[in-house]
């Protein structure tokens, strides 16, 4: 089994030029692989064994197995706390037309179970959702920090390289200060896509589950504390192991024979164990991110003022000299500050500093020209 996580390691890789934050990452990086791997271990048969087996008589039991795997398998919510070997075989297991006491006949409501068959494709997907937004920054990004980095996040380097690559930078910056409003503005799409994503993404498990998603945490937790002989378990209500399918076939004499099939769904085992820890992490990223949103949003805006910004960019340069950083910084914009405080995580120390110290008089020197 430690083949299927072992088989995405190379998913979590950091790279060496970082253009996004901690929290960006967790989002295109750690639930991605998560998703990954649980997506892969669904598809293991080898682990898990067949996905449905079909108990039928006179028919075989792998085109039953195949029929009921396709058209869908069915419970009956009203019995599924019913008792077990006297009113029912299994929860929920039962006839969805059952007597009342007239005589006349009563139709239960009955809830398909469609969902198993899509389940490791539906894993996938979100997935990939959750690597979107870093996809569209990645595009937007075009590689700019990383061509302006270039070999300067290395601690040793050739004078003479060191000279023409800081060069370059401080050119760089000189024909193009104040031209980097947008690149900042799309960064912050990208971190509300993320937030937008994880709102999504519970209401589409909670969708796909057939509205049995929302509480399901919790129902599983208050079951699991009490007595198993009384009360109805929550993940056999969502994911049961029994089900019932039902299959029609013609006669000898061309009359339609009803077949009516029980049918054992072994991997539903790890989906409800799946889908537990997928509600607590959905709800545990949605209070987070309403937290760290919160501050996020006090600290964008404290981006925005011109005093808060040097200390910053300070926290992120300690060698670099604080009143040339406060004198780039106070002619900077959000653009401006924002891309020099990517290159400030991505470069060395010290030539960071060097970096400050040659943009600070070209700066100065544009300004009073201009």
């Amino acid at each position: 089994m430690l083949d299927v996580f072992f088989s995405v390691k190379h998913l979590l890789k950091f790279e060496q030029i970082r253009i996004d934050n901690v929290i960006f990452a967790l989002h295109y990086r750690v639930t991605r692989v998560v998703l990954v791997a649980l997506s892969l271990l669904v598809s293991c048969k080898q682990y898990f064994g067949d996905p449905i087996d079909c108990i039928v008589d006179q028919i075989n039991s792998r085109t039953i197995d195949m029929f009921c795997w396709i058209q869908s398998t069915y419970t009956v919510p009203a019995l599924a706390g019913a008792l077990v070997g006297e009113e029912v075989a299994h929860p929920g297991v039962a006839n969805y037309i059952a007597p009342l006491v007239d005589d006349e006949s009563h139709q239960y409501v009955i809830r398909h179970h469609k969902y198993y068959q899509w389940v490791a494709l539906v894993l996938f997907l979100q997935s990939c959702m959750f690597y979107v937004p870093r996809y569209i920054w990645k595009c937007w990004e075009g590689g700019r920090v990383k061509g302006l980095v270039n070999v300067l996040n290395l601690p040793a380097l050739r004078p003479d390289l060191k000279q023409e690559r800081v060069r370059v930078i401080v050119d760089y910056f000189g024909r193009n200060f104040h031209r980097h409003n947008l690149y900042a503005y799309q960064f912050f799409l990208c971190e509300l896509l993320n937030f937008t994503n994880v709102v999504g993404q519970f209401y589409l498990t909670e969708s796909f589950l057939g509205h049995g998603f929302n509480g399901y945490g919790p129902r599983v937790v208050q079951y699991a504390q009490q007595d198993p002989a009384r009360g109805l378990d929550p993940k056999d209500e969502v994911f049961p192991k029994v089900a019932k399918c039902t299959f029609h076939k013609f006669g000898s004499s061309g009359t339609i024979m009803r077949h009516d099939a029980i049918c054992v769904l072994p991997l539903n085992i790890l989906n409800e164990k799946i889908y537990v820890s997928l509600w607590f992490c959905y709800v545990s990223r949605l209070l987070a991110l309403a937290l760290i949103s919160g501050c996020g949003l006090l600290y964008r805006m404290a981006t925005f003022a011109h005093k808060i910004r040097p200390l910053i960019l300070r926290a992120r340069s300690r060698l670099a000299s604080k009143d040339k950083v406060e004198a780039i910084v106070q002619r900077c914009r959000i653009g401006d500050w924002f891309i020099l405080s990517l290159l400030a995580k991505n470069m060395d120390p010290f030539m960071f500093r060097d970096f400050i110290n040659d943009l600070s008089p070209k700066l100065l020197k544009k300004e009073h020209y201009s």
